[in-house]
């Protein structure tokens, strides 16, 4: 079975972020509390299989993913694509959001 997801970059994410946006980081938990793309809920990427229905977004509509560069959310984008689920990978990640000169939250929590 073959998946397919959409892959934008963080400069169009940018453009269209708001803090509607549905965003997941599936970085691990020590990098994604050094700092975090504003209202990204954190599921580890090892957990993405046992976690697929927090990826739904409850406003219908895309999620995105995002993790430091964009390898892991591209792995996890095409595994939910697999579970129909309607992804977007962010290319260039968490650490091009940064290099952009993007705000971050450190800490545990969204936002």
């Amino acid at each position: 079975m073959s998946s397919q997801y959409s892959e934008i970059t963080v400069t169009e994410f940018a453009d269209l972020f708001d803090e509607h946006v549905f965003l997941i980081d599936v970085r691990e938990t020590d990098e994604y509390v050094d700092g975090h793309v504003p209202g990204a809920i954190h599921i580890p990427l090892n957990e993405v299989p046992n976690r697929v229905e927090e990826f739904r977004n409850p406003r219908g509509g895309v999620t995105y993913v995002i993790c430091k560069v964009g390898g892991r959310s591209a792995s996890a984008c095409d595994y939910l694509a697999q579970k129909s689920l309607v992804v977007i990978n962010i290319a260039g990640g968490t650490m091009g959001w940064i290099m952009q000169g993007h705000d971050v939250i450190e800490g545990s929590q969204p936002k």
